[in-house]
């Protein structure tokens, strides 16, 4: 990925990672995580996170709401941690087990609190990485098509979907139709735009005066 795309917004942040705008501020404002860099000229952009931050803040998501890791665990982790740096999240191979965070010491190369036989879930911190670099891309590149819906042979039998994207029109008009908000929507297609929604949002209000 290009040095150019290294600083992200919040709402950027959230999409691409999964966490929501209220999980980061609260982070941000117990020194839990911090973003790297800060503009107190612009308030709407105060908060302003480097690919760096991107990693750790995937990974996270990842210990805190899918292996649902406790904020006590996370912030004990953090510390035993901590001489490690700001690498602390992406620098080691992690596991999970019983809602804890297991890793290999450097020394022994031992796995701390591993019960036997218990299934431990790998958490892939190269495939984070990968997808978060191509998630990025696939944001940048639909910037210029946002909100064009168009129609292809032999892709979801001709339905239309939004360009330079996969997903169906109609899939973003169900979830409108059961009020998810358009934050949310985002959230779940990381891939998509505000102008894609409109669009979306649009097609409902025509088929709805039908």
């Amino acid at each position: 990925m290009s040095n150019a795309v290294s600083a992200f917004s919040e709402d950027q942040v959230s999409r691409l990672t999964g966490l929501t705008v209220s999980q980061l501020r609260n982070w941000n404002r117990t020194g839990f995580i911090q973003p790297e860099y800060k503009n107190n000229e612009v308030r709407s952009f105060s908060r302003i996170y480097s690919f760096r931050d991107l990693l750790r803040l995937r990974v996270l998501n990842q210990l805190r709401n899918v292996y649902r890791v406790p904020m006590q665990e996370l912030r004990r982790v953090s510390k035993e941690l901590e001489h490690l740096g700001e690498d602390m999240w992406t620098s080691q191979k992690l596991w999970v087990l019983n809602r804890k965070v297991v890793f290999e010491e450097p020394e022994s190369s031992r796995k701390r609190e591993i019960a036997s036989k218990q299934y431990i879930a790998e958490i892939p911190l190269s495939i984070v990485t990968s997808d978060a670099r191509s998630d990025i891309v696939k944001l940048n590149q639909r910037k210029n098509v946002a909100g064009e819906i168009i129609k292809k042979r032999q892709l979801h039998s001709s339905e239309p979907v939004f360009r330079g994207s996969r997903i169906p029109v109609s899939a973003i008009v169900g979830y409108l139709k059961a009020g998810f908000e358009e934050a949310e929507i985002l959230r779940r297609f990381p891939s998509l735009l505000p102008e894609d929604v409109a669009a979306a949002r649009a097609v409902q209000h025509q088929k709805g005066a039908a």
